[in-house]
């Protein structure tokens, strides 16, 4: 459409104008920006007609007025004099309704002319044309005054030519502008993705609360690119800030009352609140809640099974502390429902695996108890019976009998008492180091009929080997012996491997038997796999166990860690088994 223009016109332009336009043409259609654009050809309209004031009215959604006007030669000054800006009625309108060039030598003379208002310029030469985007108008093109004459049929052609211009470089504009809108909006929403699938990663992966809560703040500050990001959780009539992300000072443990602040509105209301001020509406000053330089904030509520457990907190958007809009509301409001089923499912989680521990805890007392019971005490009290009749007696020869009978007795309580302290924390572990305990641990367990074969890659510490840590030498011990106990126990296996190597920054475990397998999440497990579970989870490592009618193996990954006190005996001591 341009070029045709171009060519049945170029007979009215002067050489001087031709190339203007067309160095005009190459740079508008070049610009991404519609604002640029529009700019652009307000500029080159001046300048092209020599008209003293150009202006660009923009047609609302229905085509029935002017629904924005930009405006080039008037000053701000005379612009707030004037008033509101035309709707496009009067002379305005016409092109409107009949969208074709218009143009007059004195546009107070027109009929639909409604005069100008009180403190506007006076005009009198007029020139309009419309902007037209693939046939239908678009806006329209609006000079006036020009200096010293009326505008010519030159100067209605460059105008049109430039209007044709126009159309293309503001169709490029806004299908560019689109464009980049939708991509933004996709990348928010692959963001938003990607922050939910790390949530269920974590979920996935038995991640304690902690770190749960840990992600949702950054990845909801990354969502709608936040300084600072809070998660505040209720408890009882209380919102407690229990994570923190970005600039964030003092934040962690601030209470708020759940009646009397605005994080707590939210909350009780279940509905998102975007503020523009937040010295003036949170209720609270920012530097009380952690945030002191604050501005604005955006709190959305964060609902689990129609249940509000807490609030997600964001402040000031980006590097100019911008205020959030709709779009980072719905954003976080998406985000903040799967974060609190994130929440709800990791403390369901931890009440959960403290009830196993406890109970774990509980069977592990009544074991010991029942040895104490079953072996120690009723050796005690058939020592005390031998004794006891040593007393009645004066036959010499009997009374020693009975006494070395007592000696046994005693011997092999002291076994069973060594046994126990054993299981509750072998002195080998604290004072020669892990290899030396799990060789212990292994030839006792030896004399249960078990034939072990054993291949212990750590650092032997009776050779001033550097010593894992004393949670992960724990951890490790515990997982081999509870390994073996319940070989011993359940399995009736005839052969064991123990497999415990520290390399590459890892310590990997297996034990493996040939004994009868077992279901490993069915009833039957009990609560020694359970703390297994724990004692890994708590050490950030994995644990694996496969069982069948081949035997059963145990699989355990740890991250390496290593101790420096570890000359000192006594550090055990000040370790809970």
């Amino acid at each position: 459409m341009v070029l045709l223009s171009y060519r049945a016109m170029t007979d009215s332009l002067d050489q001087v104008r031709i190339r203007r336009l067309l160095d005009i043409g190459r740079v508008l259609v070049t610009e991404l920006s519609l604002e640029v654009v529009l700019d652009e050809i307000l500029a080159a309209a001046r300048e092209l007609t020599g008209a003293r004031y150009a202006a660009l009215g923009v047609l609302n959604e229905r085509r029935t007025g002017l629904g924005r006007f930009v405006t080039l030669g008037i000053d701000a000054k005379t612009r707030r004099t004037i008033g509101d800006l035309p709707r496009g009625r009067g002379v305005l309108g016409v092109l409107i309704e009949d969208p074709v060039p218009l143009r007059t030598d004195d546009v107070s003379g027109h009929p639909r002319s409604y005069g100008l208002p009180d403190g506007h310029p006076p005009m009198h030469s007029f020139l309009g044309v419309p902007i037209l985007i693939r046939g239908e108008s678009w806006g329209n093109l609006y000079l006036t005054e020009k200096e010293g004459e009326a505008f010519t049929d030159g100067d209605e052609e460059a105008a049109v030519i430039l209007a044709d211009w126009a159309a293309t470089a503001i169709d490029n504009a806004r299908l560019y502008e689109t464009s980049e809108r939708r991509r933004n909006e996709l990348e928010r929403a692959v963001r938003g993705f990607e922050a939910t699938h790390d949530i269920a990663i974590a979920i996935g992966r038995a991640a304690g609360l902690d770190r749960v809560l840990e992600l949702i703040v950054k990845r909801g500050r990354a969502l709608v690119d936040a300084n600072t990001v809070l998660i505040m959780l209720r408890e009882d009539d209380t919102l407690v800030v229990t994570a923190a992300a970005g600039h964030a000072v003092g934040a962690m443990g601030v209470r708020l009352p759940i009646d009397r602040s605005t994080s707590g509105q939210v909350l009780e209301h279940a509905r998102a609140e975007r503020i523009s001020d937040v010295t003036s509406r949170l209720r609270i000053q920012p530097a009380e809640l952690g945030v002191p330089d604050a501005h604005t904030a955006l709190l959305v509520p964060m609902i689990s099974r129609g249940q509000t457990v807490g609030v997600l907190a964001a402040f000031d958007r980006g590097p100019e502390n911008e205020a959030f809009s709709e779009e980072d509301e719905q954003l976080l409001r998406m985000f903040a429902a799967t974060a609190a089923n994130a929440v709800a499912m990791a403390q369901s989680v931890e009440a959960d695996r403290l009830r196993s521990a406890l109970a774990a805890a509980d069977e592990e007392r009544r074991r010991f108890a029942r040895e104490l019971h079953d072996e120690t005490l009723q050796g005690l009290g058939a020592l005390k019976v031998l004794l006891s009749s040593v007393l009645q007696r004066d036959d010499p020869e009997q009374n020693e009998a009975v006494m070395r009978e007592a000696v046994d007795e005693i011997e092999t309580a002291i076994g069973n008492l060594r046994g126990i302290i054993s299981d509750l924390r072998p002195a080998a572990l604290d004072d020669l180091g892990l290899r030396a305990a799990l060789r212990a641990l292994i030839e006792r367990r030896e004399q249960d009929d078990l034939e072990i074969t054993s291949e212990l890659l750590l650092p032997d510490a009776r050779a001033g080997e550097a010593r894992l840590s004393a949670e992960l030498e724990t951890t490790v011990y515990r997982l081999v012996q509870e390994a073996l106990t319940n070989i011993v126990k359940h399995a009736r296996a005839h052969h064991v491997r123990v497999m415990v190597i520290a390399k590459d920054g890892e310590v990997n475990v297996e034990v493996r038997d040939d004994g009868a397998g077992f279901e490993v999440d069915g009833p039957t497990a009990g609560f020694g796999l359970t703390g297994i579970r724990e004692r890994v989870y708590l050490a950030g490592g994995r644990l694996e166990i496969e069982s069948g009618r081949a035997g059963t193996v145990l699989r355990g990954q740890l991250p390496e860690r290593r101790g420096s006190d570890l000359a000192d005996g006594s550090r055990g001591q000040k370790l809970a088994s």
